[in-house]
Protein backbone atom coordinates (compact mmCIF):
# COMPACT_ATOMS: atom_id res chain seq x y z
CA UNK A 1 0.00 0.00 0.00
CA UNK A 2 1.33 3.45 -0.95
CA UNK A 3 2.52 5.74 1.83
CA UNK A 4 0.09 8.59 2.64
CA UNK A 5 1.06 11.92 1.10
CA UNK A 6 0.44 13.59 4.48
CA UNK A 7 0.65 11.77 7.80
CA UNK A 8 0.08 13.38 11.20
CA UNK A 9 0.61 11.15 14.20
CA UNK A 10 -0.56 12.26 17.66
CA UNK A 11 0.50 15.85 17.12
CA UNK A 12 -0.22 18.60 19.63
CA UNK A 13 0.68 22.27 19.69
CA UNK A 14 0.65 24.31 22.87
CA UNK A 15 1.26 27.99 23.46
CA UNK A 16 1.78 28.22 27.21
CA UNK A 17 -1.39 26.91 28.83
CA UNK A 18 -3.36 27.12 25.56
CA UNK A 19 -3.66 23.99 23.42
CA UNK A 20 -4.17 24.95 19.77
CA UNK A 21 -4.06 21.36 18.45
CA UNK A 22 -4.78 18.41 20.71
CA UNK A 23 -3.44 14.89 19.94
CA UNK A 24 -4.32 14.95 16.25
CA UNK A 25 -3.82 11.94 13.98
CA UNK A 26 -4.71 12.16 10.30
CA UNK A 27 -3.66 10.63 6.98
CA UNK A 28 -4.30 12.09 3.54
CA UNK A 29 -3.76 9.83 0.53
CA UNK A 30 -1.92 10.63 -2.69
CA UNK A 31 -4.21 12.11 -5.34
CA UNK A 32 -6.89 13.03 -2.82
CA UNK A 33 -8.70 16.35 -2.38
CA UNK A 34 -9.13 16.67 1.37
CA UNK A 35 -11.28 19.38 2.96
CA UNK A 36 -10.38 20.99 6.28
CA UNK A 37 -13.35 22.60 8.03
CA UNK A 38 -13.87 24.40 11.30
CA UNK A 39 -14.56 27.81 12.87
CA UNK A 40 -11.86 30.39 13.50
CA UNK A 41 -9.54 29.25 16.27
CA UNK A 42 -10.34 25.56 15.77
CA UNK A 43 -6.75 24.56 14.95
CA UNK A 44 -6.82 24.39 11.14
CA UNK A 45 -4.21 27.08 10.48
CA UNK A 46 -1.89 25.80 13.20
CA UNK A 47 -2.10 22.32 11.69
CA UNK A 48 -1.20 23.70 8.25
CA UNK A 49 1.77 25.58 9.72
CA UNK A 50 3.05 22.34 11.24
CA UNK A 51 2.66 20.55 7.91
CA UNK A 52 4.73 23.25 6.21
CA UNK A 53 7.42 23.15 8.89
CA UNK A 54 6.71 26.78 9.82
CA UNK A 55 6.05 25.86 13.44
CA UNK A 56 7.09 22.80 15.42
CA UNK A 57 4.62 20.48 17.15
CA UNK A 58 4.85 20.26 20.93
CA UNK A 59 4.40 16.52 20.54
CA UNK A 60 3.91 13.99 17.76
CA UNK A 61 5.22 13.58 14.21
CA UNK A 62 4.38 15.32 10.93
CA UNK A 63 5.34 13.79 7.58
CA UNK A 64 4.62 15.28 4.16
CA UNK A 65 5.67 13.34 1.05
CA UNK A 66 7.43 10.98 3.44
CA UNK A 67 9.60 13.80 4.84
CA UNK A 68 9.58 14.93 8.47
CA UNK A 69 8.38 18.55 8.40
CA UNK A 70 10.01 19.38 11.73
CA UNK A 71 13.55 18.20 10.99
CA UNK A 72 13.58 18.85 7.21
CA UNK A 73 11.27 21.84 6.55
CA UNK A 74 13.17 23.06 3.46
CA UNK A 75 12.77 19.69 1.72
CA UNK A 76 9.04 19.76 2.47
CA UNK A 77 8.68 23.28 1.05
CA UNK A 78 10.25 22.10 -2.22
CA UNK A 79 7.44 19.58 -2.64
CA UNK A 80 4.51 21.60 -1.30
CA UNK A 81 2.78 24.61 -2.82
CA UNK A 82 0.89 26.93 -0.46
CA UNK A 83 -1.80 29.38 -1.60
CA UNK A 84 -2.92 31.83 1.07
CA UNK A 85 -6.25 33.68 1.15
CA UNK A 86 -4.60 36.93 0.06
CA UNK A 87 -1.98 36.44 -2.65
CA UNK A 88 0.80 39.01 -2.92
CA UNK A 89 2.16 40.14 -6.30
CA UNK A 90 4.06 43.16 -7.58
CA UNK A 91 1.11 45.30 -8.69
CA UNK A 92 3.17 47.36 -11.16
CA UNK A 93 4.26 44.22 -13.03
CA UNK A 94 2.23 42.08 -15.41
CA UNK A 95 0.98 38.59 -14.64
CA UNK A 96 3.66 37.12 -16.90
CA UNK A 97 6.43 39.20 -15.34
CA UNK A 98 5.38 38.17 -11.83
CA UNK A 99 5.31 34.51 -12.76
CA UNK A 100 8.68 34.58 -14.58
CA UNK A 101 10.24 36.25 -11.54
CA UNK A 102 8.78 33.59 -9.23
CA UNK A 103 10.07 30.80 -11.49
CA UNK A 104 13.56 32.31 -11.51
CA UNK A 105 13.49 32.54 -7.69
CA UNK A 106 12.91 28.79 -7.77
CA UNK A 107 16.14 28.33 -9.70
CA UNK A 108 14.71 28.05 -13.21
CA UNK A 109 16.75 29.79 -15.96
CA UNK A 110 15.04 32.81 -17.54
CA UNK A 111 14.31 31.25 -20.94
CA UNK A 112 12.82 28.13 -19.37
CA UNK A 113 11.06 30.26 -16.74
CA UNK A 114 9.36 32.35 -19.45
CA UNK A 115 8.10 29.28 -21.29
CA UNK A 116 6.89 27.68 -18.06
CA UNK A 117 5.12 30.90 -17.05
CA UNK A 118 3.37 31.04 -20.43
CA UNK A 119 2.23 27.43 -20.07
CA UNK A 120 0.96 27.90 -16.52
CA UNK A 121 -0.89 31.10 -17.38
CA UNK A 122 -2.66 29.20 -20.15
CA UNK A 123 -3.48 26.33 -17.76
CA UNK A 124 -5.22 28.67 -15.30
CA UNK A 125 -7.07 30.56 -18.04
CA UNK A 126 -5.28 33.92 -17.90
CA UNK A 127 -3.66 34.03 -21.36
CA UNK A 128 -5.83 36.97 -22.44
CA UNK A 129 -4.61 39.11 -19.54
CA UNK A 130 -1.02 37.90 -19.18
CA UNK A 131 0.35 41.36 -20.08
CA UNK A 132 -2.02 43.20 -17.75
CA UNK A 133 -0.59 44.60 -14.51
CA UNK A 134 -1.72 42.57 -11.53
CA UNK A 135 -2.73 45.73 -9.66
CA UNK A 136 -5.73 45.80 -12.01
CA UNK A 137 -6.67 42.15 -11.39
CA UNK A 138 -9.89 41.09 -9.68
CA UNK A 139 -9.70 38.83 -6.61
CA UNK A 140 -10.60 35.80 -8.73
CA UNK A 141 -7.89 36.58 -11.29
CA UNK A 142 -5.31 37.02 -8.52
CA UNK A 143 -6.24 33.64 -7.04
CA UNK A 144 -5.87 31.93 -10.41
CA UNK A 145 -2.49 33.59 -10.89
CA UNK A 146 -1.64 32.50 -7.35
CA UNK A 147 -2.43 28.92 -8.33
CA UNK A 148 -0.11 29.26 -11.34
CA UNK A 149 2.56 30.64 -9.01
CA UNK A 150 2.16 27.62 -6.72
CA UNK A 151 2.53 25.26 -9.70
CA UNK A 152 5.87 26.77 -10.80
CA UNK A 153 7.86 24.27 -8.72
CA UNK A 154 5.78 21.24 -9.80
CA UNK A 155 4.53 20.44 -6.28
CA UNK A 156 3.28 17.03 -5.19
CA UNK A 157 0.91 18.67 -2.71
CA UNK A 158 -0.99 21.97 -2.79
CA UNK A 159 -2.40 23.53 0.36
CA UNK A 160 -5.18 26.04 -0.27
CA UNK A 161 -6.21 28.34 2.60
CA UNK A 162 -9.63 29.96 2.00
CA UNK A 163 -8.92 30.19 -1.77
CA UNK A 164 -12.48 31.16 -2.80
CA UNK A 165 -13.03 33.94 -0.24
CA UNK A 166 -14.24 37.15 -1.88
CA UNK A 167 -14.55 35.71 -5.40
CA UNK A 168 -17.72 36.09 -7.47
CA UNK A 169 -19.77 32.90 -8.19
CA UNK A 170 -18.45 32.47 -11.75
CA UNK A 171 -14.87 32.91 -10.56
CA UNK A 172 -15.44 30.41 -7.76
CA UNK A 173 -16.73 27.76 -10.15
CA UNK A 174 -13.80 28.29 -12.51
CA UNK A 175 -11.38 27.97 -9.60
CA UNK A 176 -13.02 24.80 -8.26
CA UNK A 177 -12.90 23.26 -11.74
CA UNK A 178 -9.17 24.01 -11.84
CA UNK A 179 -8.67 22.21 -8.54
CA UNK A 180 -10.43 19.10 -9.82
CA UNK A 181 -8.39 19.24 -13.05
CA UNK A 182 -5.12 19.39 -11.10
CA UNK A 183 -6.10 16.25 -9.22
CA UNK A 184 -7.57 14.32 -12.15
CA UNK A 185 -5.10 15.24 -14.90
CA UNK A 186 -1.91 15.95 -12.98
CA UNK A 187 -2.21 13.69 -9.93
CA UNK A 188 -1.63 16.51 -7.44
CA UNK A 189 -2.84 15.98 -3.87
CA UNK A 190 -4.78 18.95 -2.51
CA UNK A 191 -5.60 20.11 1.00
CA UNK A 192 -8.49 22.57 0.87
CA UNK A 193 -9.10 24.65 4.00
CA UNK A 194 -12.30 26.68 3.85
CA UNK A 195 -15.27 28.10 5.74
CA UNK A 196 -17.54 27.56 2.73
CA UNK A 197 -19.24 24.22 3.28
CA UNK A 198 -20.75 23.93 -0.18
CA UNK A 199 -17.44 24.55 -1.96
CA UNK A 200 -15.81 21.84 0.13
CA UNK A 201 -18.65 19.41 -0.54
CA UNK A 202 -18.41 20.09 -4.28
CA UNK A 203 -14.74 19.15 -4.72
CA UNK A 204 -13.48 17.13 -1.74
CA UNK A 205 -13.19 13.35 -1.56
CA UNK A 206 -13.08 13.41 2.24
CA UNK A 207 -13.36 16.04 4.95
CA UNK A 208 -11.98 16.62 8.43
CA UNK A 209 -13.90 18.84 10.87
CA UNK A 210 -11.99 20.68 13.61
CA UNK A 211 -13.35 22.11 16.86
CA UNK A 212 -11.32 23.54 19.75
CA UNK A 213 -8.09 21.92 18.62
CA UNK A 214 -9.57 18.46 18.12
CA UNK A 215 -10.40 16.58 14.94
CA UNK A 216 -14.07 15.76 15.49
CA UNK A 217 -14.84 13.81 12.32
CA UNK A 218 -13.03 12.40 9.28
CA UNK A 219 -14.55 10.66 6.28
CA UNK A 220 -16.56 11.11 3.11
CA UNK A 221 -19.95 12.84 3.27
CA UNK A 222 -21.98 9.64 2.92
CA UNK A 223 -20.23 7.71 5.68
CA UNK A 224 -20.30 10.68 8.05
CA UNK A 225 -23.98 11.25 7.35
CA UNK A 226 -24.82 7.62 8.10
CA UNK A 227 -22.68 7.41 11.22
CA UNK A 228 -23.39 10.78 12.82
CA UNK A 229 -26.96 11.55 11.83
CA UNK A 230 -28.69 8.16 11.53
CA UNK A 231 -26.45 6.09 13.83
CA UNK A 232 -25.31 3.96 10.90
CA UNK A 233 -28.88 3.23 9.81
CA UNK A 234 -30.73 4.09 6.61
CA UNK A 235 -33.39 6.78 6.68
CA UNK A 236 -36.02 6.24 4.00
CA UNK A 237 -38.70 8.86 3.36
CA UNK A 238 -41.99 8.08 1.64
CA UNK A 239 -44.70 10.51 0.59
CA UNK A 240 -48.33 9.51 0.16
CA UNK A 241 -51.23 11.58 -1.11
CA UNK A 242 -53.88 10.40 1.30
CA UNK A 243 -56.36 13.15 0.44
CA UNK A 244 -57.48 11.19 -2.62
CA UNK A 245 -60.52 8.92 -2.35
CA UNK A 246 -59.22 6.72 -5.15
CA UNK A 247 -57.07 3.73 -4.31
CA UNK A 248 -55.84 2.50 -0.97
CA UNK A 249 -54.22 4.85 1.51
CA UNK A 250 -50.91 4.25 3.23
CA UNK A 251 -51.19 4.41 7.01
CA UNK A 252 -48.79 4.28 9.92
CA UNK A 253 -50.53 1.09 10.99
CA UNK A 254 -49.61 -0.59 7.69
CA UNK A 255 -45.94 0.28 8.20
CA UNK A 256 -46.01 -0.89 11.81
CA UNK A 257 -47.49 -4.19 10.74
CA UNK A 258 -44.80 -4.51 8.07
CA UNK A 259 -42.13 -3.71 10.66
CA UNK A 260 -43.28 -6.61 12.81
CA UNK A 261 -42.42 -9.00 9.96
CA UNK A 262 -39.19 -7.29 8.84
CA UNK A 263 -36.30 -7.35 11.30
CA UNK A 264 -34.46 -4.70 9.23
CA UNK A 265 -36.96 -1.96 10.21
CA UNK A 266 -36.02 -0.25 13.47
CA UNK A 267 -38.71 2.43 13.65
CA UNK A 268 -41.45 4.15 11.65
CA UNK A 269 -42.98 7.62 12.08
CA UNK A 270 -45.46 9.74 10.14
CA UNK A 271 -46.37 13.43 9.90
CA UNK A 272 -48.78 14.95 7.40
CA UNK A 273 -48.44 12.04 4.96
CA UNK A 274 -44.65 11.88 5.19
CA UNK A 275 -43.45 8.52 6.49
CA UNK A 276 -39.94 8.02 7.85
CA UNK A 277 -38.49 4.53 8.09
CA UNK A 278 -35.22 3.83 9.91
CA UNK A 279 -33.68 0.52 8.93
CA UNK A 280 -30.48 -1.41 9.47
CA UNK A 281 -30.24 -2.11 5.72
CA UNK A 282 -31.23 -0.33 2.52
CA UNK A 283 -34.76 -1.67 2.03
CA UNK A 284 -36.00 1.08 -0.28
CA UNK A 285 -36.54 -1.28 -3.23
CA UNK A 286 -38.28 -3.86 -1.04
CA UNK A 287 -40.58 -1.19 0.40
CA UNK A 288 -41.53 0.26 -2.98
CA UNK A 289 -42.27 -3.22 -4.34
CA UNK A 290 -44.51 -4.15 -1.40
CA UNK A 291 -46.38 -0.84 -1.57
CA UNK A 292 -47.08 -1.17 -5.28
CA UNK A 293 -47.98 -4.87 -5.06
CA UNK A 294 -50.62 -4.12 -2.45
CA UNK A 295 -52.11 -1.23 -4.46
CA UNK A 296 -51.32 1.68 -2.15
CA UNK A 297 -50.89 5.30 -3.22
CA UNK A 298 -47.27 6.51 -3.24
CA UNK A 299 -45.97 9.89 -4.40
CA UNK A 300 -42.27 9.37 -3.80
CA UNK A 301 -39.69 7.25 -2.02
CA UNK A 302 -36.06 8.20 -1.44
CA UNK A 303 -33.12 7.46 0.80
CA UNK A 304 -32.45 10.56 2.84
CA UNK A 305 -28.82 11.61 2.65
CA UNK A 306 -27.62 14.54 4.75
CA UNK A 307 -25.15 17.02 3.31
CA UNK A 308 -22.09 18.63 4.78
CA UNK A 309 -24.06 21.45 6.44
CA UNK A 310 -26.11 19.03 8.55
CA UNK A 311 -22.96 17.13 9.55
CA UNK A 312 -21.11 20.35 10.44
CA UNK A 313 -24.01 21.72 12.49
CA UNK A 314 -24.40 18.40 14.30
CA UNK A 315 -20.79 18.60 15.50
CA UNK A 316 -20.88 22.30 16.30
CA UNK A 317 -23.94 21.68 18.49
CA UNK A 318 -22.13 19.05 20.55
CA UNK A 319 -22.94 15.89 18.59
CA UNK A 320 -20.85 12.73 18.82
CA UNK A 321 -17.51 12.79 16.99
CA UNK A 322 -16.48 10.16 14.45
CA UNK A 323 -13.39 9.28 12.40
CA UNK A 324 -13.12 6.30 10.06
Amino acid sequence: MAEPIIQLQNISKKYGDFTAVDDLSLTIEKGEIFGLLGPNGSGKSTTILMMLGLTEPSAGEVKVCGIDSTSHPIEVKRKVGYLAEDVGFYDDQTALENLVYSAMLNGIPKKEATQKAEDLIERVGLTGVKNKKTGKFSKGMRQRLGLADVLVKDPEVIILDEPTSGIDPKGVQDFLNLIIELRDEHGISILFSSHDLQHVQQVCDRIGIFLEGKLMAVGDIRSLSAKLLTSGRYLIELGADNSSEAGKKLTLGWFQKLASSMNEIDSVSEENGLFKVLSSQDISLVLSKKIMEEGYNLNFLNKKEFGIEAIYNHLMEGGTAYAN
